[in-house]
């Protein structure tokens, strides 16, 4: 039974989680045809989207039940509008240009407004500053007016720019607090050299660290990995119907529902950080933020290389599929050597696990053109369990609560 007081995810964040899944499924889209460009741009969108998600979260984990349900939905609507803009993003529209302009606008509008939601709480998110004080906005302001490349380029600056003001200040939560503090000392000046005789100057509040609820903010990135996974059963569900079903597809098929399942057993059941007999707990929000981030994008890239191989799983995977396929693998495996690293796993594990699932994925990517589609998932799937192999004595299966510190 829950214990008396735990809190879970909420019927509007729920909700508010089925826009997610439609976005997911455009940007896995965006990777059925790649060149080095557009797995560079799915990064960039993928990153957008994932940014106003966990804004919006951190926003509802910090307010409970002062969540405004109109914020929500808001953000809800804005990451519809980026998810319906993602294909045509860099695509010229006959006679419509691109709808790099409408993605901007859904990108910005959410940004702020979710900003402006944190601030108004009158406490400082010093876990993922970047959330509460928008720092890498200003250059997708400016990409309105830039022509691509310099556009993306623009983007990737902004990205960029959230990852290293969140990193610095969240590793000195106090100088960041005391900032703010003194921010609004300054304005309480301001306001009451402006007041009149007989009207007191309007109290100006000063600003404490937002405490996060570390279990529920586990639970909402558990369920992030649960929509990324998901659609790596969409992909290969439709993709293997409307065709003749042989002996390739059902090795294919097996062979991606086992890696699907591989995953969602490391990441579910040993924690964020997919290392067995490691716990998450204390480890800083600068690390397990944008771990979060490439692993929920590598899964997602491997989703999309999933689908091209149950549509033609005896040919041969060119074009750039056997590399999303397996680079997406290996980026997942990466994020989460580097989180095994930063909270102390064993170096048995680092070195004869961690490491070779990293570098696995990619030696199957550079054959992968030489080797049916069917057999070149089978190889990743085989590099997956030898990860799930490791057992080392007295692990316990642990969970993302607690993953991500205030």
């Amino acid at each position: 039974m829950d214990q008396a007081g735990e809190r879970h995810a909420s019927w509007l964040e729920l909700f508010f989680d089925l826009v997610v899944v439609v976005a997911v499924a455009q940007l896995a889209h965006r990777l059925a045809h790649p060149t080095w460009g557009d797995v560079a741009l799915f990064g960039l969108l993928y990153y957008a989207v994932w940014s106003v998600w966990t804004t919006l979260t951190l926003y509802s984990n910090v307010r409970g039940e002062k969540t405004r349900t109109r914020s929500m939905l808001i953000g809800m609507f804005g990451i519809a509008v980026m998810a319906a803009a993602a294909p045509d993003v860099a695509h010229l529209i006959p006679g419509a240009g691109t709808h790099d302009g409408w993605f901007i606008a859904a990108y910005i509008f959410c940004r702020i407004g979710a900003s402006r939601r944190l601030q108004a709480s009158g406490t400082v998110l010093t876990a993922w500053p970047a959330a509460q004080l928008g720092a890498g906005v200003a250059p997708w302001f400016a990409s309105v007016w830039a022509d691509p490349p310099a556009r993306y380029w623009l983007w990737g600056l902004g990205a960029l720019l959230d990852v290293l003001f969140s990193v610095l200040q969240s590793r000195r939560p106090e100088r960041l607090l005391e900032e703010m503090r003194k921010q609004a000392d300054r304005r309480e000046d301001r306001e009451r050299r402006r007041a009149r005789p007989g009207r007191p100057a309007h109290p100006v509040e000063r600003p404490a660290a937002a405490v996060l609820d570390l279990p529920h903010l586990g639970e909402r990135l558990g369920l992030f990995v649960i929509i990324v996974l998901g659609e790596a059963v969409v992909q290969v569900v439709t993709a293997s119907s409307g065709h003749s079903w042989g002996a390739e597809l059902a090795l294919a098929a097996l062979a991606g529902f086992g890696l699907i399942v591989a995953l969602w057993w490391l990441t579910l059941h040993y924690g964020l950080s997919a290392v067995p007999g490691a716990t998450a707990r204390g480890l800083p929000s600068y690390v397990a933020l944008p771990a979060h981030f490439v692993m929920t994008a590598g899964i997602t890239a491997t989703a999309a290389g999933l689908g091209v191989v149950a549509a033609e799983p005896q040919a041969h995977l060119h074009g750039g599929v056997g590399w999303v396929l397996g680079g997406g693998l290996a980026a997942y495996f990466a994020a989460s050597l580097a989180l095994g690293v930063a909270i102390g796993a064993r170096p048995a594990w680092i070195w004869a696990w961690g490491v070779p699932t990293v570098l696995g994925p990619l030696a199957v990517a550079a054959v992968s053109g030489l080797l049916a589609g069917w057999l070149v998932v089978a190889l990743l799937l085989a590099v997956t369990l030898w990860r799930l192999a490791y057992r080392p004595r007295g692990a316990a299966g642990g969970s993302l609560d607690g993953a991500v510190p205030a």
